[in-house]
């Protein structure tokens, strides 16, 4: 069958669909779950898939859904990725009032449109005119947050990396799949756009402990160790180094005290904080974060407090590919005819997308349909149909262009294709950056 008809064939099967597509989306917005506890979302997302005829695979990572549409011979495997998690907001009026998640970045929007796609291959029965298969997988964990619950997963053996993307690659989840695509809500964009994104800070966290001696602190404040005394010196430290850091590298250090002490009336002996230390490669994050361990140290030793400072992986900065990038654009064309496309270049953010970059190639376009901030109260969908059921359009539309015609341009993308690190030397680099 003509490649163009295919096209059309999914899309109007994703038209089809649209209701059900949004009252998924929106049932995800109504119980928001924070990373590795995503119990309802992962249920829901494999109920759809079971309905699509799918047969989900659970469990990856914890709460990973992982379902193939088989082509009619063997070939390249290419993916459609959603996130499940929400992110801490609790001031969002979706928020959930125990634990404060909300999507206010827009995986519900994501997820829903990865679910899109699968609807159009699914329904429009277009499979069968193609070589490979496509996978539609809803992933865990992409916000980096709750990292002393994660580090309690990691000691009893649940997890090895505390992101979900890098735990699937541990798994072995990523295996056979050649190369994967996802998309993410764009702050601020109301009309229909696509941003073409290019490249995204990676990241090292960090968790800081000062260890001080408590006393009375009206009373005998000369004879404790003030361990707030010395957060706030390490701060000043990193603010005193920012002058250092490169523009070119994108630089962001960016920390929160977690626990400020015990009791007023007592001098803060246990003080703790957590931070990212974020930049544009591997190579100006591993140059920084020392810095950092540096000014953060130098406070605890103004005051006499011992500093512990763990430094655990994070993200990789992403790499996205070109042809597949062209590919998606032209197909959005297609999907919304007049379309903005944007040059969303380098963001300063950071997505475990970028380990999967590292080892397979990989696109993340921002998506428009939406207004307001990610990650505040004011971030919501707009446009559902730009935001959700254009890039499921397209999703779909560039699968066929990657697996028609016996997957010549997906074998293409994989010839041309250079990877960062094999999966065992990513694993090999990540580990390497747990400390105590």
């Amino acid at each position: 069958m003509d490649k163009d008809l295919l096209k059309v064939k999914v899309c109007a099967a994703i038209d089809d669909s649209a209701a059900e597509i949004e009252a998924l989306a929106n049932s995800i917005a109504d119980e928001p779950e924070l990373g590795f506890k995503e119990v309802k979302t992962s249920a829901k997302v494999a109920e759809f898939m079971r309905n699509l005829g799918l047969d989900p695979q659970m469990g990856l990572a914890i709460n990973g859904v992982k379902a193939r549409a088989k082509g009619c011979k063997a070939g390249p495997t290419a993916a459609v990725i959603g996130e499940l998690d929400a992110v801490g907001c609790p001031d969002s009026c979706k928020a959930d009032p125990m634990t404060g998640a909300a999507h206010a970045c827009g995986h519900n929007l994501q997820i829903a449109s990865m679910l899109g796609a699968a609807c159009g291959i699914m329904k429009s029965g277009v499979m069968e005119h193609l070589a490979g298969d496509a996978v539609f997988f809803a992933v865990p964990a992409e916000e980096y947050i709750e990292i002393a619950y994660r580090k309690k997963l990691r000691e009893q053996g649940k997890l090895h990396f505390l992101s979900g993307k890098g735990q699937l690659i541990y798994e072995g989840a990523f295996d056979d799949i050649d190369m994967a695509m996802q998309m993410h809500s764009d702050k601020n964009m109301p009309e229909p756009t696509v941003s073409v994104g290019e490249s995204s800070n990676g990241f090292l966290g960090k968790t800081v402990r000062y260890v001080g001696k408590t006393a009375h602190a009206a009373d005998a404040p000369d004879e404790g160790i003030n361990a707030l005394n010395a957060a706030m010196i390490g701060l000043m430290g990193i603010n005193a180094l920012r002058e250092t850091f490169r523009e070119d590298d994108v630089v962001r250090v960016h920390p929160i005290i977690t626990k400020g002490g015990d009791f007023v009336n007592s001098v803060p002996a246990d003080v703790r904080m957590e931070l990212y230390v974020r930049a544009k490669t591997m190579d100006a994050i591993e140059k920084t974060h020392l810095k950092v361990d540096a000014a953060l140290k130098a406070g605890g030793d103004a005051v006499g407090a011992q500093t512990i400072v763990e430094t655990l992986p994070g993200m990789m900065p992403l790499s996205c590919n070109a042809r597949m990038n062209e590919l998606f654009v032209e197909n959005s064309k297609l999907a919304w005819p007049g379309i903005a496309i944007k040059d969303a270049g380098h963001f300063s953010a950071s997505t475990d997308m970028g380990d999967v970059s590292h080892i397979i190639p990989v696109i993340h376009p921002f998506i428009g349909g939406t207004n307001g901030l990610l990650h505040t109260a004011d971030f919501h969908a707009v446009d559902f149909k730009a935001a959700v059921l254009l890039p499921a359009k397209a999703f779909a539309m560039t699968l066929i262009d990657l697996l028609y015609d016996d997957a010549q341009e997906a074998k293409a993308i994989l010839d041309n294709f250079e990877p960062i690190l094999t999966k065992e030397e990513y694993i090999k680099k990540a580990e390497s950056y747990f400390s105590n």
